[in-house]
């Protein structure tokens, strides 16, 4: 049986490619059991994922371009990774602003994800966004996008059955969902908080 305290003992780290997003290594580790392996591992900093809803209980979502995925554009909710020394809730209000021109009155913490920790170890921070105001939108260079308005009865179907398949969007629209006693819980969890949503 697996011992949750047992962690992998690094024997060297080798560092191949240091980006602008992402560094890329190579850490030989002998992992809990004793068996060795050579590990090809990117380090992220960290990120935000941000659900904003108005006062109409609508949720602001963005189309994005995506080059990795095939050139998909993809509905999500608005996200950044995490500059230098920020902490994830000034990311949040930071890239909320940037990606829909909106500034969050409020942000509910959501939880965090791992995104994929077979070969990474970003996690991405997850809120909601109410008491929307005009702010400025702030596009990057490498990111094209346009907002979508849309219920978000609708947009929790898309996150259920498809249409939103974006990994970070998925979790952070069910988990807003599960917030506001949509999603019901499972037997023996103690219940969510519940209210309708409202900006």
């Amino acid at each position: 049986m697996s011992d949750p305290a047992r962690r992998a003992r690094v024997l060297s780290s080798r560092p191949i490619h240091d980006g602008r997003v992402v560094s890329l290594r190579l850490e030989e580790v002998e992992l809990p059991g004793g068996r060795r392996s050579t590990l090809e591992l990117i380090r992220h900093p960290g990120a935000a994922a941000i659900l904003p809803l108005d006062a109409d209980g609508d949720a602001l979502l963005v189309r994005q371009y995506r080059h990795a995925a095939g050139g998909e554009w993809l509905l999500e909710v608005p996200a950044g990774k995490l500059d230098p020394g920020e902490d994830p809730e000034t990311c949040a209000r930071r890239e909320c602003e940037e990606e829909t021109g909106l500034r969050p009155g409020e942000l509910v913490p959501l939880g965090s994800i791992w995104t994929t920790p077979g070969f990474t170890d970003e996690r991405i921070w997850l809120f909601l966004a109410r008491d929307l105001s005009p702010g400025r939108q702030d596009l990057q260079a490498d990111e094209a996008l346009s907002v979508e308005r849309r219920p978000f009865p609708d947009v929790v179907r898309q996150a259920l059955d498809g249409g939103i398949d974006d990994g970070k969007s998925v979790a952070t629209i069910l988990r807003a969902a599960r917030y506001f006693g949509m999603l019901e819980p499972p037997p023996g969890a103690s219940s969510a908080s519940s209210s309708a949503p409202s900006g």
